[in-house]
This record gives C-alpha cells, structure tokens and sequence, in this order.
C-alpha cells in the first residue's frame, strides 16, 4: 500500500471548523457530502501515544466530532448538539504516517435526539468503531435528508 505523506487525498480540504480542543492536532481536514461531515487528517507524533500509536482518545475526540457535525449537517440544524452517549470499539491500531478518516452512517436522526454511527479507518482500513447519541439543542431545524 502506498502512503502519501505530502497532503490529503482528493476531495479534502481543510477543516474549516476550528476548537481549541482541535488546535494541537491541525491540520485537519474534511470532505462534506450530502449526508455526512468527513474528518480525515495524516497521524503525526502530535497523535500518538509513547508507542507511537494514534491516541484513542484522539480518535474518540474526532470521531464524536464528525458524527455531531454530520448529524447536525443532515438534520439542517443552526443549534448545538450534545453528546449525551459515546462509545468507541477500537478494532486495530493506527500509526503515525496513516491518513486517518472518520466517516459517519446514520442510525436514526431526529428532532430531539440523533443516533450515530462513525467508522474510522487508517490508510482504508478499519481501525475504530464509534456509536453516539446526541441531544439537538437550541436553533432551527430543517430537516434535509
């Protein structure tokens, strides 16, 4: 498998929302499409535990963020979601130099509470699985899928 450490793959840009919580791991990037919000960034030492593996914390952070933006994305909502539930199954490791991605599948979206589901991959291969329940807060909605 060839690994490309010079930037993302096509379609990606960068992420153009931005948190402190996020900062330190920049650059990150995402890709949208009609249903999902698409995180994806190249694992570096600032993503890695001592055994140079991406942090499970990092991938739960990434992985709740993806699934709320997509949630939030498909339900059309100008308000907050609140992760209410998370869970990840870590499957394989991941490694520094691995364009990881996390890409959500919808369960059940609605109008109080959004289920969630996120695969994440390491150079196309699964690495985690997370599954989240978010409480829609504040604004409006319209829904679009």
């Amino acid at each position: 498998m060839n690994i490309v450490t010079d930037g993302p793959p096509a379609g990606f840009e960068p992420h153009d929302r931005k948190s402190a919580l996020t900062e330190p791991w920049e650059p990150l990037y995402s890709r949208k499409t009609d249903r999902a919000v698409v995180l994806g960034l190249r694992a570096s030492p600032a993503h890695a535990n001592s055994r140079g593996f991406v942090h499970g914390g990092l991938i739960g952070a990434l992985a709740d963020n993806a699934m709320g933006l997509s949630c939030g994305a498909m339900l059309g909502h100008t308000g907050g979601l609140v992760t209410v539930n998370l869970n990840v199954d870590f499957l394989a490791s991941a490694l520094e130099g691995q364009w990881l991605e996390f890409d959500t599948v919808f369960v059940k979206p609605g109008r109080t509470l959004c289920f969630a589901q996120a695969f994440v991959t390491a150079d196309g291969q699964p690495c985690a699985r997370a599954n989240a329940v978010f409480k829609v807060v504040g604004g409006e909605m319209r829904r679009t899928g």
